[in-house]
């Protein structure tokens, strides 16, 4: 007995159980009383604290945390029982993130400015994404105020600035210990009004459980970081092993917190979005993120149409993403850079002894900025901005310092699925001039036998469209270094967007580089020539990011797209320097450090292809590649630097409409730049994208 109260003691003393062991509410309640709660989620919100896009210097009223406070308090006002709980992807993901986790992190002694402004929205609890192990288990460790147990891992002496609410993650333990990094599971006792069957009001105590999930792909992602300190359980273990202890400790509901999408193919736990096999461990709600998808359909006026990804899933999925129900558990989304709030609102009723769930009682909504008419985003709550303002006009000057270089041409992506380079024929040669230099002066012999062996390079567009119509890399042409629209440190990060990614570098086979090449095809639909609707050539930019764009010098490597065949037979006329790429032809192909270890899926890129492990990340090669090219010429140039394509798609002829989504307003650039199958602009969709008409045959 004396060894359970010792052990009680320390659970306790971890946060692992509520305050007491009271958990339960007593006799006095009657039979059939019932309350209502509403458990309110964020995802993904990447540092966009303000509606200001940092790239473009300007703001962006479609995003930011101080408008999701606005929806915030209109869903407290409307459910006053509920909690506000966060699902990943804090830190990373703006300037201002790179300007407080790298460039002048914050000491112990302040705190993040997105965790300030969470802190002042009085969040209930919070999970852990990917994008958190980004800059380091230390600075993670300091930030979050949290000793996370691991041998050279130390968090500063004292109390750090952090979240003051508490933070879970369910799946992730140290190496050296077999521990939990973070507490597993946090118990939430709280007081709600619920309702008697003879319609009195009376105050009841729910004890709230909260887990939360990260993709085991972590340890591949963030290599550098994290290997040898932490290993990763499946979602699925983790859940069955924790969900019997909140119930054991008295939680009335469980809520999985899951950075993660919705996969319903078969279950492993090296599964990357295993969300939904959450739905078979006993949990009653479901919170999840990370693929910046909005689920359930938006209710507002002209909410934008269902991810295409959902409509393909098989109906034995039990997927309804209408009402926002997985396997009958309610599931909610909420997009990305806090232009959504998900809302399950639920009821439960007090039968036999215990709080049950009403499932016909329970409902689910993605709620939007324009939720009230369709039309007006959300106003800034006014109480956000002065909390931040000394670290937003911190980022805003470091946006402007300048890299002394400009450009002849306006690099961008707004028309990079049709073939546009713009945006991204700087990026590989940057990533290529590397590894080519590295090679030449390595001194290892491994290293150096590869010298006569091609070197190629991939990289993504980014920014082009996955988080909405003002999600497009935009970097405006400069007269000279001296002018002030010359390059600044802004545009290297709108060039390529994750300050996390290092240079790597793989040896392939030219069987491998087709492989890679039908991957990235998969982004286009499958177009029917003889359709006489509108078909969408790129229907979801939620996997953007693993559209690899090749490229080689002098434009040595050249290869077509035909969107009439299936996703895997789409790649023809694959060649090198003329001459039809072979299977066992060999290159190496500069990339990063996520593709390289398996990001994306890329069959046969699982890591073991690695032969440069660069401690350079990406975007620093870009912006020194930038500064040099300032230094020895003070202009980047469109025939040097961005007109080089490297594919086309094969040319056919369409019965009717294939169009192309992008933002609004740029069909002058794509004629200029020569993108002559893009041939008008059509009307906006529900989502803001203006519908621009592409002729294939072109």
């Amino acid at each position: 007995m004396k060894f359970n109260v010792v052990l009680f003691a320390a659970m306790a003393a971890a946060g692992l159980v509520g305050c007491g062991a009271d958990y339960k509410n007593g006799p006095s309640i009657p039979e059939g009383t019932t309350v209502t709660l509403a458990l309110l989620e964020t995802t993904d919100l990447h540092a966009n604290v303000m509606s200001y896009n940092y790239y473009s210097l300007a703001e962006d009223t479609s995003l930011g945390m101080e408008r999701t406070a606005t929806l915030v308090a209109a869903a407290r006002a409307e459910n006053p029982n509920n909690l506000l709980l966060d699902d990943g992807d804090v830190i990373q993901g703006t300037l201002l993130g790179d300007l407080q986790a790298v460039t002048k992190p914050v000491t112990c002694a302040d705190t993040m400015a997105i965790h300030k402004a969470m802190n002042a929205m009085k969040y209930d609890g919070g999970g852990f994404g990917n994008h958190e192990f980004n800059y380091g288990l230390p600075l993670l460790s300091q930030i979050t105020n949290t000793d996370f147990g691991i041998p050279g891992v130390s968090k500063p002496a004292g109390t750090c600035g952090g979240p003051n609410f508490p933070l879970v993650l369910s799946n992730v333990t140290g190496v050296a210990s077999g521990k939990p990094i973070v507490q597993p599971y946090s118990l939430l006792p709280r007081t709600f009004s619920a309702v008697t069957p003879d319609g009195n009001k009376l105050d009841v105590k729910i004890n709230v459980g909260i887990m939360s999930f990260v993709p085991p792909q972590i340890l591949d992602w963030d290599q550098k970081n994290l290997a040898g300190k932490v290993a990763v359980t499946g979602v699925q273990e983790a859940a069955k092993q924790y969900v019997p202890e909140l119930r054991s400790k008295g939680a009335d509901l469980v809520v999985a917190l899951s950075h993660g999408g919705l996969d319903p193919s078969a279950y492993s736990p090296k599964m990357e979005n295993g969300s939904y096999h959450l739905t078979s461990t006993g949990i009653d709600a479901l919170l999840v993120g990370h693929s910046h998808l909005i689920f359930p359909k938006g209710k507002e006026t002209g909410a934008p149409a269902l991810d295409p990804s959902f409509a393909a899933f098989p109906a034995s999925a039990k997927i309804d993403a209408i009402n926002g129900f997985v396997n009958g558990v309610p599931t909610v989304m909420a997009q990305s850079w806090g232009r959504r709030l998900g809302i399950i609102k639920m009821t439960l009723a007090y039968t036999g002894g215990k709080w049950v769930v009403q499932p016909a009682k329970t409902t689910v909504e993605s709620r939007g900025f324009k939720y009230t008419d369709g039309v007006t985003n959300a106003k800034a709550d006014p109480g956000i901005a002065p909390l931040v303002a000394t670290e937003h006009a911190a980022t805003i000057a470091y946006a402007k310092q300048p890299l002394g270089v400009a450009t002849d041409f306006e690099m961008s992506a707004y028309f990079a699925l049709v073939g546009d380079v713009s945006a991204i024929q700087l990026v590989n040669q940057a990533q290529l001039d590397y590894v080519k230099k590295f090679i030449a002066s390595s001194t290892d012999a491994t290293i150096a036998s590869y010298k006569n062996i091609p070197v190629i390079s991939c990289s993504a567009p980014f920014k082009a469209g996955r988080n909405g119509p003002s999600d497009f890399t935009d970097v405006a042409p400069g007269a000279s270094p001296a002018a002030p629209v010359g390059l600044q440190v802004r545009n290297p990060g709108d060039l390529y967007l994750y300050s996390n990614n290092n240079l790597q570098a793989v040896k392939i086979k030219g069987s491998d580089l087709k492989a890679w090449l039908e991957t990235a095809a998969k982004q286009f639909a499958q177009i029917n020539p003889a359709l006489a609707s509108e078909q969408d050539l790129v229907p979801s930019y939620g996997t953007i990011y693993n559209y690899d764009v090749f490229y080689a010098e002098n434009n040595a490597l050249t290869y077509q797209i035909d969107v009439t065949k299936p996703a895997g037979s789409r790649i023809v006329n694959l060649s090198y320097l003329g001459k039809a790429v072979a299977d066992t032809d060999d290159f190496i192909v500069a990339t990063n450090d996520y593709r390289a270890g398996g990001g994306g899926s890329v069959p046969g890129i699982d890591g073991s292809k690695t032969i440069i492990k660069s401690p350079d990340a990406n975007q620093t090669v870009v912006s020194n590649y930038l500064t040099a090219l300032g230094s020895s010429s003070g202009k980047v140039t469109l025939a040097g630097n961005g007109s080089a394509r490297s594919w086309s798609f094969v040319k056919v002829s369409t019965a009717g409409p294939v169009i192309l989504r992008s933002a609004p307003g740029h069909l002058a650039l794509a004629q200029n730049s020569g993108i002559s199958s893009i041939t008008a602009e059509g009307p906006l969709d529900a989502s803001g994208y203006a519908k621009y008409s592409v002729d294939l045959s072109k």
